[in-house]
């Protein structure tokens, strides 16, 4: 069977995050440097293998001072646990282009499992030649299951909502004996 890998093109993925503020609204942020590949038995996309790494240091809410703050010990604590990862163990079809990705997400070294939907946008070829592929991903995350228990009383949600958009650029194929 041939493994096909699919690496991200940073160009043109982002990954988001909202959470609320003082309950009334959303504030929203971004990872600015990550990683990502796609490991399938051939194209069928049941057999993923996904591993995505995002750097903390490149937190951004377009706000200095919150941005040094969620990177210090009471939030992320950056200095001691650089990167948020996750690491998929199933992706399930749910739809004609519809998965439910399974795996565990860490942050902070707790790792805990977590459910992710994503929307398959379909395979293309690129005017380059490279075959791409695209993925829209969402979930949630209580802040508080990876020990980020800032007491702020009612200024900061407990809900993390991720949404990312994912372009994948396919490498070279191996043949597994």
């Amino acid at each position: 069977m041939e493994t096909t890998t699919w690496a991200i093109d940073p160009n043109h993925s982002e990954v988001l995050f909202k959470v609320k503020h003082l309950l009334i609204s959303n504030v929203s942020g971004q990872f600015k440097s990550f990683n990502a590949t796609v490991e399938t038995e051939g194209d069928d996309l049941t057999t993923a293998k996904v591993n995505f790494s995002a750097d903390l240091s490149s937190i951004s809410t377009n706000n200095e001072q919150r941005d040094a703050h969620l990177k210090a010990a009471d939030f992320f604590d950056a200095a001691n646990h650089p990167q948020i990862t996750f690491e998929s163990d199933k992706l399930e079809k749910t739809d004609e282009d519809t998965y439910k990705a399974y795996g565990i997400l860490t942050i902070k070294g707790i790792a805990k499992p977590i459910r992710l939907d994503v929307v398959f946008s379909g395979v293309i070829q690129d005017p380059w030649g490279n075959p791409r592929t695209g993925y829209s991903i969402s979930g949630k995350v209580n802040r508080k299951d990876y020990d980020i228990k800032v007491d702020m009383g009612n200024m900061l949600g407990e809900e993390i909502y991720v949404n990312a958009e994912a372009q994948f650029v396919k490498q070279a194929e191996l043949e597994l004996v």
